[in-house]
């Protein structure tokens, strides 16, 4: 088995440890970064793109992890392509065959101040996710734990927050224009990304039911 999944009685576990950024654009096309620093496929970057007609895109590094990604959310196209991210200080860099995207993150406000305040060990619980995760849907706008697809579940622990100041992305040679909200909310899964562009750290389960 993978390194970072293992077996949960008969069910199979997958745990990814990294940050997720969700940007929308003026274009009305919005962008929801993985970058996995630990997962059971090792590290890597992926990009989950929603254009304004709904067309969803999928960008990941290898088939591998192509087919895990489409097996648990929903999208009309898969492009596998290398998928490079590069964060020094508060500042990211993504590149690919088709997108080029840059951001910038801000001091972490009250969202993530009680979000780093709560040990990780409690943080990344699924009992502890579900318990929380009717306020975060009140006052964020987000789901943390549903069901995905193949059977699947999924929780996610947020553990820090950090806003996105200023971004610009060009995808597939069009300019998609200055940052914006999130709106409306992505449809890859279950759950989307807070209305306003941020940058959350995150530790999210996926297990086979």
């Amino acid at each position: 088995m993978p390194e970072n999944s293992r077996m949960s009685g008969r069910r199979a576990r997958w745990i990814f440890d990294g940050h997720v950024a969700g940007i929308g654009t003026a274009s009305g096309t919005r962008l929801v970064l993985g970058c996995w620093a630990h997962s059971p496929f090792g590290p890597f970057g992926d990009v989950m793109i929603e254009r304004r007609d709904g067309h969803r895109v999928l960008l990941a590094p290898d088939p591998r992890t192509a087919r895990f990604i489409a097996a648990t959310y929903v999208f009309d196209e898969v492009r596998v392509e290398p998928v490079r991210v590069t964060a020094k200080g508060g500042g990211w860099t993504v590149a690919s065959d088709s997108l080029a995207l840059r951001f910038t993150t801000g001091r972490r406000g009250p969202p993530g101040l009680v979000l780093r305040a709560v040990p990780r060990v409690l943080a990344v619980r699924p009992r502890w996710i579900e318990a929380v995760g009717l306020p975060a849907r009140l006052l964020r706008g987000v789901r943390t734990c549903g069901t995905a697809g193949a059977g699947r579940h999924e929780w996610y622990g947020a553990r820090d927050l950090h806003p996105i100041r200023s971004a610009g992305a060009v995808f597939e040679g069009a300019d998609l224009g200055p940052p914006a909200a999130v709106v409306p909310p992505v449809r890859f899964g279950f759950g989307s990304t807070p209305r306003r562009p941020c940058l959350v750290r995150v530790t999210t389960t996926v297990e086979e039911r």
